[in-house]
């Protein structure tokens, strides 16, 4: 099992995820070149992938999918109004809806889909079940439900939003009513307020954490690091943080054998 975060910031987004011999896509933020390009620094082409998940219809995330999908002929899984949200995304071929809050197979994978809160029109996390363990994926999401809390339990690798520091927000460069909306119910989750959300998903089998969605004006990648750390070490932990950046694919995190439990 292999996660890496092709890139995460305001200006695309895009993970790999790869288990039981599939390698899926979860959202396209980046042109298609640049994917490949991104995908060419851990070793892989397009060619190697074998679809792509869509969270949610905001172009930092799917700016590159009908590009990718078209010309390397990938299935696309797409919820039916972020699909309706989306006309300018051309004809794909092999296109998949869902419903949030649906779980469905792809190949040997069990995916299930969970609503999360964010000002888009119908937005979503995922969790990815394989023979050898879970994955969970919550970004771009304003609050911590019950329902993303009891999706994200029992994961050995979490990528989670860290999108801001709540004093670098307030400081910085941003107009009043920009930064009103990321600390919105559906705008972004803070450094503080994602460790919250990990102090009720924490576990004995969590490997590691990716750091997703990080702001470049209001956030830093050491702060964000060292407050998820004290929430580990507290836990009793020593899961591996690695921090998604956007100007390039961030360090993969490969889980080597299968947890017995």
């Amino acid at each position: 099992m292999r996660v890496c975060l092709l890139a995460s910031g305001s200006r695309g987004n895009s993970a790999l995820v790869e288990a039981d011999g599939c390698r899926l896509l979860i959202d396209a933020g980046l042109s298609g070149i640049e994917t490949e390009r991104r995908l060419s620094t851990i070793g892989l082409r397009c060619e190697d992938l074998h679809g792509i998940l869509v969270t949610h219809e905001h172009h930092d995330h799917v700016g590159g999918i009908g590009p990718l999908a078209r010309r390397y002929d990938l299935p696309v899984h797409l919820d039916y109004q972020t699909h309706a949200s989306l006309p300018k995304l051309g004809k794909i071929r092999d296109l998949h809806h869902f419903t949030a809050g649906e779980t469905f197979s792809f190949r040997d994978l069990s995916i299930s889909s969970f609503s999360t809160t964010h000002d888009a029109v119908n937005p979503v996390g995922f969790t990815i079940n394989s023979s050898e363990g879970k994955i969970g994926f919550a970004t771009d999401l304003g609050m911590t439900t019950r329902l993303v809390v009891q999706q994200l339990k029992e994961c050995r690798v979490l990528v989670l939003e860290a999108n801001h520091d709540e004093q670098m927000l307030q400081d910085g460069p941003y107009p009043w009513d920009l930064k009103q909306r990321i600390r919105s119910r559906h705008g972004h989750l803070s450094n503080n307020e994602s460790c919250l959300l990990l102090e009720e998903v924490c576990w004995s089998g969590l490997e590691a954490i990716f750091l997703a969605h990080l702001s470049e004006e209001n956030n830093c990648p050491t702060l964000a690091a060292e407050t998820f750390r004290n929430v580990l070490n507290d836990c009793g932990l020593t899961s591996e943080i690695i921090v998604g950046r956007q100007s390039q694919a961030s360090l993969c995190f490969d889980v080597k054998t299968i947890m017995v439990s």
